[in-house]
């Protein structure tokens, strides 16, 4: 499918936000990812200045959080729900959404599990465990 660079996957960000307030016609894929966006204006001064930010690190010792590390986990969240997979997170996040009165703080939990999931993953070096996942999710509703 598709595997962008870092800077692919921040170059994306901006064009889309450029897209956005010129007003030009957006992608299905654009539109959702705009959606995202859209939520999270902290992040907008961001994305006007891809000159200053597309190389820049965040460190979360610092404090710091990466907007675009955030959007960009948004995002594969709400693939995720959109497409029903793993198979039952769209009934899990849904419950989670109920339980907050908003599907906005119910994705930041979800956002928690997935990031334990990837950390996981990667430190042992095994593939992403679906059914943890859920589990994580289903907790925290």
């Amino acid at each position: 499918m598709f595997n962008p660079s870092r800077d692919e996957a921040r170059q994306f960000l901006f064009d889309l936000w450029g897209k956005h307030r010129a007003g030009a016609p957006l992608t299905p894929l654009e539109s959702m990812a705009l959606s995202v966006i859209l939520e999270h204006p902290e992040y907008h001064r961001v994305l006007d200045d891809a000159g200053r930010y597309l190389d820049r690190d965040w460190k979360p010792e610092g404090g710091e959080t990466n907007p675009f590390l955030h959007l960009q986990m948004h995002f594969a969240i709400e693939e995720q729900v959109s497409i029903d997979q793993p198979p039952g997170i769209r009934a899990a996040v849904g419950t989670l959404a109920r339980k907050h009165g908003s599907e906005h703080d119910a994705r930041h939990d979800v956002m928690e599990c997935l990031a334990e999931m990837v950390w996981n993953a990667q430190r042992h070096g095994a593939g992403f465990d679906n059914e943890a996942y859920l589990d994580c999710i289903r907790r925290k509703a």
